[in-house]
């Protein structure tokens, strides 16, 4: 009985793969199609790569006599450099589409590659600016949006409450805007992984911890700033794993 259960059990295992496979697939497809409609370049740009990199395979391969062997390599390298423009491009056009929308910042730390813990709209006021206050390695990261005129008084406020908890652990203050000064929404993620690394795991966890005694009701935030990038945010993360 049991064989017969392992073989059942193995079967909707794979069937499940198989799904779950499919349902990547018919989610890039749907993605490179709402792409391609928004980016005439995207393309061209893909087949530049692709023909690229197999041309250069292909040239190498005439010095030692092995051009046809090196082409099908040139080829698959050139497939993936394709991919990986596809993402890029797919990724600049969900954040150029949720700049200045209530709540961006709160979705692309959401979507951090790491171990970072996220707590989002710790603070607010009633025109949806909000400072939102992020843990990880660096220490403490407090990110406000919102009119710079009132986020800067706001993050004043936050740091003040954050720092009587987390004594000599460093604080860093982030303002989401294009003046001097402030982080671009799009590169947030970078910024935030460029941070020195001044804290262990264990720390992090104390930390944590210890600031669930400041939790605040804040302000009621959209958990994205646009339906588009929603679904996006699938569509990176799958384009990520492959």
């Amino acid at each position: 009985m049991a064989p017969k259960q392992d073989k059942a059990a193995a079967k909707e295992a794979a069937r499940a793969r198989r799904e779950a496979s499919r349902a990547r697939r018919r989610q890039i497809f749907e993605a490179f199609k709402m792409q391609r409609r928004e980016d005439k370049a995207l393309i061209p740009w893909m087949l530049g790569v692709l023909l690229g990199v197999a041309a250069i395979a292909f040239l190498l391969g005439l010095i030692w006599g092995l051009q046809w062997v090196l082409l099908p390599l040139g080829l698959a390298l050139g497939a993936l450099g394709a991919v990986i423009v596809f993402g890029r491009r797919v990724q600049r056009n969900v954040y150029a589409k949720a700049e200045g929308q209530p709540g961006a910042a709160a979705w692309a730390l959401e979507n951090l590659r790491g171990r970072w813990r996220v707590a989002t709209a710790v603070a607010g006021t009633t025109h949806l600016d909000a400072v939102h206050r992020v843990l990880g390695r660096p220490g403490v990261v407090l990110v406000a949006e919102g009119a710079p005129h009132r986020v800067k008084s706001l993050l004043a406020q936050e740091k003040k409450r954050v720092s009587r908890v987390v004594g000599d652990t460093p604080i860093y203050d982030v303002v989401i805007g294009n003046d001097e000064g402030q982080v671009p929404l799009r590169r947030l993620q970078t910024h935030m992984m460029k941070l020195p690394r001044n804290i262990t795991p264990a720390q992090v966890d104390s930390l944590e911890a210890r600031l669930a005694a400041l939790a605040s009701k804040g302000v009621a935030m959209p958990k994205g700033p646009l339906p588009q990038g929603a679904k996006m945010r699938n569509v990176q993360r799958t384009i990520r794993r492959r």
